[in-house]
């Protein structure tokens, strides 16, 4: 909202400079029987009508939602763009014609105007004034109004400076140079103008204008801990804003609770980093993936023939596998435990998940587990099964794909997991 106040406030600083502009420019031409300034205050003038336009456009758009506009009137500023820029055309089209007159049109005799060339100065540097002033709070604010604006507003100082060329060219009375520049500048004109109608006609079709945002978006979604994949990034202008639409995967036995924590952690990276977005809607749907990433603590390292130990943390080697959809299984890793020795005794779990985490893990098969590790592995969206001590590796697959193997959970019990390292440490 603070963004489309000071639009509205420049628009409408820029309407009443180029309003008393236009005024100076018709009076000082009509005085001094000045043709081409007289054309000049004209294109002022529709450059007033456009500026006014744009100022009504973020008025509109800084309305709150209603019933009836729940998205609220941000499009009306897009809107009001395309009647811009077909202004810019219909002035680009004033100034050819009015150009090709000046080609055969003999210039009339009079005294050195010095009040014409002085307001056609003038004009020069209010031009320039207000071409920067909407083009620095139309990029800031992102309003494709104000920006046609400042575009229209920079040519509108070659178009000033034609003018007085115009002038003392009159005056010296030499034919046809100042018609054909001005010609010019009409064709520049238009060709801006058919821009600023083209794209709000894209924008209020929904079209994707920013594949490089599109693309970054997808790949800050995608290093999110619990994104298993990313698809159908969508995004929206409306008006001066953007809006995010997304479909993201994440493992089937995720809670609802969790899902959408993970959407809103989403949202909010997004939300923070980019401040031209005004709204994220993420959708979780749970996908099987065809490939998972396995851990599971061992006694020993001898392949699938591994044989499991009773304890995650207190493991002496884990073995990471890739199970593929087709049954396969893929010993990708073996780890040892490096954190068994004395000093290091405390929260072992927790050291090893920290190790081993890179792997992108999907599933831990374990006997037990302490709380502050499982926690953990919940908190990185990773699956926790409860695995027999003293059955092999093996075994375990088999189990799991014939689904005879039960999640865990809840953890180990704080206490018991006490006892269990001291005597390991006895040991």
């Amino acid at each position: 909202m603070e963004s489309l106040k000071r639009g509205q406030r420049v628009a409408l600083t820029a309407t009443i400079a180029i309003f008393l502009l236009a005024v100076a420019k018709f009076v000082t031409g009509y005085l001094f029987d000045s043709r081409i300034l007289i054309a000049d205050a004209f294109h002022s003038g529709v450059d007033v009508l456009a500026i006014f336009a744009s100022w009504f456009g973020l008025r509109l758009a800084s309305r709150k939602e209603s019933a009836r506009f729940p998205y609220g009137l941000y499009k009306a500023e897009t809107f009001v763009t395309l009647l811009v820029g077909v202004l810019i055309i219909w002035a680009g089209f004033e100034n050819f014609v009015e150009g090709y007159g000046k080609l055969f049109l003999p210039a009339p005799h009079h005294a050195f105007p010095t009040l014409p060339v002085l307001v056609s100065g003038i004009s020069v540097f209010v031009s320039y004034f207000v071409a920067r002033m909407e083009k620095e709070t139309g990029v800031f604010i992102n309003s494709g109004a104000l920006q046609a604006n400042a575009s229209e507003a920079f040519l509108d100082i070659g178009t000033s400076l034609v003018v007085l060329a115009g002038i003392l060219l009159a005056h010296a009375k030499i034919p046809y140079i100042e018609g054909s520049i001005v010609m010019l500048i009409a064709l520049l004109i238009i060709r801006l103008g058919a821009k600023n109608v083209w794209t709000p006609i894209l924008i209020l079709m929904d079209a994707s204008l920013d594949p490089e945002l599109q693309t970054e978006i997808e790949e800050k979604i995608s290093s999110v801990d619990g994104v298993k994949g990313v698809r159908d990034v969508k995004i929206r202008q409306s008006g001066p804003f953007k809006m995010v639409e997304c479909d993201i995967a994440t493992g089937p036995s995720v809670s609802v609770y969790k899902a959408h924590e993970l959407a809103d952690q989403i949202e909010n990276l997004i939300a923070r980093d980019y401040d031209q977005i005004e709204s994220v809607f993420v959708h979780v749907e749970p996908v099987r993936q065809d490939t998972l990433s396995v851990i599971i603590p061992v006694k020993k390292m001898n392949g699938l023939d591994s044989t499991i130990h009773g304890h995650f943390g207190r493991a002496p080697y884990f073995i990471i596998l890739k199970l593929d959809d087709k049954g396969g299984a893929e010993i990708e890793d073996f780890y040892y435990n490096e954190f068994l020795g004395e000093k290091n005794s405390i929260h072992i779990g927790v050291k090893v998940i920290k190790a081993v985490i890179k792997h992108n893990l999907d599933i831990v098969f374990t006997p037990k587990i302490g709380e502050i590790a499982f926690h953990m592995l919940k908190d990185n969206f990773i699956d926790i099964y409860r695995a027999e001590a003293g059955s092999t590796v093996r075994e375990v697959i088999e189990r799991y794909r014939n689904g005879e193997i039960e999640p865990i959970t809840a953890p180990h019990p704080a206490e018991e997991s006490e006892i269990e390292r001291q005597k390991t440490d006895s040991l």
